[in-house]
């Protein structure tokens, strides 16, 4: 038997690691460097997503400030858009872009668009499955090789992997969630005028670069969970 390091399967980590960190990597330099960069319409993040909410006829959707760096969503359950201080305030390609980003979400909710939809049902179970997977796989593999009771461990360890598929499955649906909401965002940004059409594609490079951290997660489980299934078939 094999623990952490010591444990050959770990290989099959070692990509999506390399792929998540590089996709962080890329979103901290994109940021970093149209953070710096004015729009030249010298709009706040803020009146960004509002002209872009109003246009889209969701008036009643209020536009918050929240604390912390990159911490801006669109909160579905109570219908409000929260942005971190400096895409509230920025008047920067990087903030306009991020605040076009999020008022796509709430197009999306505003148009019940389906795959939001499921995400957002899905979501409550789905945070009780992430929660439970890792301890059920752990417990059903103790037991497995302790050799007492094959039948339990196979069943404590089958429930755990139909937990952690669900969180794949989830990682899955937001990624059609979120590349909407970017086409959606570059649109608005652009058909209202909030950017120019030179600036059209430093948008893009913003929010691409942010929806491969998402592809880096889905990535990232599917190896875990390739890394699981090996651990259990060898012994």
């Amino acid at each position: 038997m094999y623990f952490g390091i010591y444990d050959p399967t770990i290989i099959v980590l070692i990509p999506a690691i390399v792929f998540a960190l590089y996709a962080q990597a890329k979103v901290s330099r994109a940021y970093s460097k149209y953070s710096k960069i004015p729009n030249s319409t010298g709009m706040t993040g803020r009146q960004a997503a509002r002209r872009i909410l109003d246009a889209n006829g969701l008036h009643h959707v209020p536009v918050e400030m929240v604390a912390g760096k990159l911490t801006d969503h669109y909160d579905p359950s109570r219908d409000v858009m929260r942005l971190s201080a400096e895409v509230y305030n920025g008047t920067t390609v990087a903030a306009v872009s991020i605040a076009a980003h999020e008022s796509g979400h709430a197009i999306q909710d505003g148009t019940s668009y389906a795959f939001l939809k499921f995400r957002n049902a899905i979501a409550p179970v789905v945070n009780l499955a992430s929660t439970a997977s890792w301890p059920l796989i752990f417990i059903g593999l103790i037991i497995i090789w302790s050799g007492r009771n094959f039948e339990m461990g196979d069943l404590i360890f089958d429930i755990g992997v139909i937990f952690f598929l669900a969180v794949i499955l989830f990682h899955l649906v937001t990624l059609p969630v979120e590349f909407n909401a970017s086409r959606r965002a570059v649109a608005q940004l652009t058909d209202l005028g909030i950017i120019s059409s030179y600036e059209r594609k430093s948008a893009r490079k913003v929010l691409s670069a942010a929806a491969m951290t998402y592809v880096a997660a889905l990535a990232t489980a599917v190896a875990n969970l390739v890394r699981i299934l090996l651990i259990r078939g060898r012994d």
